[in-house]
């Protein structure tokens, strides 16, 4: 368990542990890890991401978090940055709305390496965006974005591993996992005292 584990102000469900413990068993194999982490809304992926992304980040790797709307991105940095408050890690947040100047000053972190994390929407595909040490990518509604988006931020590293999350499985999805071009975790249960959606 890393420290920051330890540190959540919750405790995980066991569909949870179980998805953390698949991811990280693949991103410790030689080849690069292309799972789905797949679970109603509300039942946590963003959390097990989190966990994966510390892990990533541990070991001197950046992580790159694309989200389909600013809306969605922006949630997903707030709580992350929460959550990571306390940490050693720099968390940093990417959107196409932002002006020149902060645009800029993202970019210049993320190819320096001072940023461990970033947070973004499509706008982190951009060709003028480059990592020192691209090591994890981590896609939310994956259906939401086209195949070459997804490529193009994979691109942006060396072979990172790729944590694609989604709460609706699409039929090119569950193909994919079929001929074992894509591993799948799913998460059964939801966090105690969740309402229904």
């Amino acid at each position: 368990r890393t420290s920051a584990a330890r540190s959540l102000p919750f405790k995980l469900t066991p569909g949870q542990k179980e998805a953390v413990k698949e991811i990280v068993e693949d991103m410790q194999q030689s080849k690069g890890m292309h799972r789905l982490l797949q679970g109603d809304v509300g039942s946590g992926k963003t959390i097990v991401a989190l966990l994966a992304a510390i892990v990533a980040m541990e070991n001197g790797l950046q992580v790159a978090f694309m989200a389909p709307t600013e809306i969605l991105a922006l949630q997903h940095f707030r709580n992350i940055s929460k959550l990571l408050s306390h940490s050693q890690f720099r968390i940093d947040f990417l959107i196409g709305g932002m002006t020149s100047t902060k645009k800029e000053e993202c970019e210049a972190k993320l190819k320096e390496g001072i940023t461990q994390l970033v947070v973004g929407t499509h706008a982190l595909v951009q060709k003028a965006i480059s990592f020192q040490n691209l090591g994890l990518v981590i896609i939310d509604e994956q259906h939401r974005f086209g195949v070459a988006q997804r490529a193009d931020l994979r691109a942006k590293g060396l072979r990172p591993d790729v944590l694609l999350m989604t709460a609706t499985p699409i039929p090119r999805t569950l193909a994919l996992t079929d001929y074992a071009e894509l591993n799948i975790s799913k998460i059964k249960d939801l966090p105690p005292g969740r309402k229904p959606v």
